[in-house]
């Protein structure tokens, strides 16, 4: 029995996988807990504060996913530069992030400026939260500079195998992000601790207190984490040139194109997916907010080990090691299964209490906790094609995925919620349904890919491109 389950489970790879997963699956769980308190501080404020800061959350979801990508990029080349033993084209390819974070910053700084009028109206936020929704907008972006500093520095330290580094910087600006809430966001106020009552201070600023608290966060994780890397052996762009590299870039956005293209075209289909959620009403839109901010506290198994995912994967195909190849998949759908599994069970079971943290109007709890109570029976098959993507990246391996997700997005969830919304009284409920079914697309193309790419290799017995 011990043998027939050690030929089921690679055991042996359980400590590697886990050591790469954890820091990365506890800075998501701080990340999530911090939008918890950020969503129920200015939930406070009322429903119209909660919709205004919700409204054109998919836009921030659009840009970083899109630096995210290029991200990708990077962390196949590195990880497996790493994996063959060549560290000096490991060094040279950080050298080029460096270039990549000022190009993508500056670039991303001057348009979120530049559209922060608009973007509400394009959203269909309600016309008296417009003047909020772009104010939060503007303040959110105008660091863009140190936020795609963060994002993708944070990405090649995780590649070189350092998740605990951007853990700890992650939780930092969490750390500043709640405190500054806490003071910017209320006005001056009598608290009551421990039967004591003494004031404190507060700036009274709302939901404009809310985005110069996460702007300040930004500012400090884009230092810190560029601090970071300058200090890691593996990648740090010490002596490295900045001038365009066509050895190194060509090969990362090769990988990085795809998944920009994918994550762009999903995100902005996030971005209709909500303008058809705000167009069903505030109530919806409350209601799809903080449901939203809900569930990826659920997600975070799943995101969490996808960059570990990721990374073995490219090492063992930098090191042409088909066994591991084979083994990791194994070990990693079984982690992520059994710990979804609990996830979505937690969710279904206590949908209610869970948005009662966030909002206090008995409507927005009942409709959130239907389609909550909907997404939680699919976690477990998400969370498996979170996985297959991410050892999929590791590979270099980004277009068909991109072609999935493009097709799931637009073909499904946008196509199929436009049309049951606006010609058969589609709801919130209706629109998480076309949601999900775009996720059991994602699980059911990314399997069989996969697995058809694991018995290709077993048959000519090495990787092949």
């Amino acid at each position: 029995m011990n043998t027939q389950r050690k030929r089921l489970l690679p055991w042996h790879l359980l400590p590697s996988v886990w050591t790469l997963a954890w820091p990365t699956m506890l800075e998501e769980l701080c990340e999530t807990a911090v939008q918890y308190v950020d969503t129920a501080m200015v939930g406070r404020l009322g429903t119209e504060a909660t919709a205004a800061v919700g409204a054109t959350v998919t836009v921030n979801w659009m840009i970083g996913s899109t630096i995210h990508a290029l991200g990708i990029g990077f962390l196949a080349f590195i990880s497996q530069a790493l994996g063959a033993g060549r560290e000096k084209d490991a060094r040279r390819a950080a050298g080029q992030s460096v270039l990549a974070v000022l190009t993508v910053g500056l670039f991303f700084t001057a348009l979120t400026v530049a559209l922060s009028p608009f973007v509400p109206t394009w959203m269909q936020v309600d016309a008296p939260l417009r003047p909020t929704a772009s104010r939060y907008f503007l303040i959110l972006y105008a660091p863009m500079l140190f936020r795609t500093a963060s994002i993708l520095f944070g990405t090649l330290l995780r590649a070189a195998g350092d998740t605990k580094t951007p853990m700890r910087v992650g939780l930092l600006m969490n750390a500043v992000n709640v405190i500054l809430n806490f003071f910017l966001i209320y006005p001056t106020r009598s608290v009551t601790l421990w039967r004591a009552t003494f004031p404190m201070i507060g700036a009274g600023l709302g939901v404009t207190g809310a985005a110069l608290a996460s702007a300040a966060s930004i500012v400090t994780g884009g230092v810190l984490m560029t601090a970071a890397l300058l200090k890691n052996p593996a990648v740090s762009p010490k002596g490295q040139r900045i001038r365009p590299d066509k050895t190194v870039l060509a090969p990362c956005l090769k990988i990085a194109m795809p998944n920009a293209m994918q994550r762009f075209a999903t995100s902005l289909g996030y971005v209709v997916f909500a303008t058809l959620v705000n167009s069903l009403g505030t109530l919806a839109t409350a209601a799809h907010t903080v449901a939203n901010t809900v569930e990826s506290a659920f997600y975070v198994p799943g995101y969490g080990m996808q960059t570990a995912a990721a990374t073995l994967a490219g090492n063992a195909w930098g090191a042409k090691d088909l066994k591991k190849l084979s083994e990791l998949p194994r070990m990693l759908l079984a982690l992520e299964i059994t710990l979804m599994v609990l996830s979505g069970g937690l969710l279904f079971a206590f949908a209610p209490q869970l948005l009662s943290l966030f909002s206090k109007d008995p409507d927005v709890i009942a409709l959130g906790s239907v389609v909550l109570r909907m997404v939680a029976v699919s976690e477990p098959f998400y969370g498996v094609s979170i996985i297959v993507e991410g050892m999929l990246q590791g590979l270099g391996k980004t277009g068909v995925p991109f072609i999935v997700n493009v097709i799931g997005m637009w073909g499904v969830r946008i196509l199929l919620t436009f049309l049951l919304t606006r010609f058969f009284g589609g709801t919130l409920v209706t629109a998480w349904a076309c949601m999900i079914g775009h996720n059991m697309l994602l699980f059911g193309v990314f399997c069989a890919y996969f697995g058809g790419l694991l018995r290709r290799w077993k048959r000519d017995k090495r990787p092949a491109a």
